[in-house]
């Protein structure tokens, strides 16, 4: 069911929670990996993964954070990189999650929150789960077919290209706060 313009503004208006898939939803989906230099003492090189965070993403969820959402990311991986990221934005990030709609309902509970305070936004299959428990769901442009025809909303930008960006501005100006 289509939503009127102030039905929409109302229910961005809600969002007490957004929840982001990190892999094709922050980053662009890629995974590089690498070689590094065999530890001192064992002939196995080690291996390095490069994940790719965009800086206007991260500038967005600052803005919707100030706004006073909370932002978790879910991920059914989980890396060094993403920890790093996730702790220079001071977000929270739960890896390794293969139910993403039973984790999101925990954190709902955990937080005092309904699906209709909830927005998420994902990219792939698994992030229906997502989908399903928030009132708002998001779809970076380059997401899965499934995924764009569930959407409530997909962004004009690609995924780890600004896309998380603009789905923060929105929720930010439902709340009044402008981007900086």
């Amino acid at each position: 069911m289509a939503r009127t313009s102030h039905e929409w503004q109302v229910a961005l208006a809600r969002v007490q929670l957004l929840v982001l898939d990190v892999d094709g939803t922050l980053t662009d989906g890629r995974i590089v990996y690498f070689d590094l230099p065999s530890l001192p003492g064992t002939s196995q090189p080690q291996v390095g993964e490069l994940l790719a965070f965009d800086v206007r993403d991260g500038l967005g969820l600052q803005t919707v954070k100030r706004s006073g959402v909370r932002v978790v990311l879910i991920t059914g991986r989980g890396s060094a990189a993403l920890e790093r990221r996730a702790h220079e934005l001071d977000v929270r990030v739960l890896s390794k999650i293969s139910d993403k709609q039973a984790t999101l309902q925990a954190l709902q509970a955990e937080y005092g929150l309904t699906s209709a305070e909830t927005a998420a936004m994902g990219d792939d299959l698994p992030d229906l789960g997502l989908a399903a428990a928030s009132a708002l769901f998001f779809a970076p442009a380059t997401a899965v077919e499934p995924v764009l025809q569930r959407a409530d909303y997909v962004t004009t930008h690609a995924a780890g290209r600004g896309a998380v960006r603009e789905v923060c501005e929105l929720l930010a100006a439902a709340r009044g706060v402008p981007a900086r």
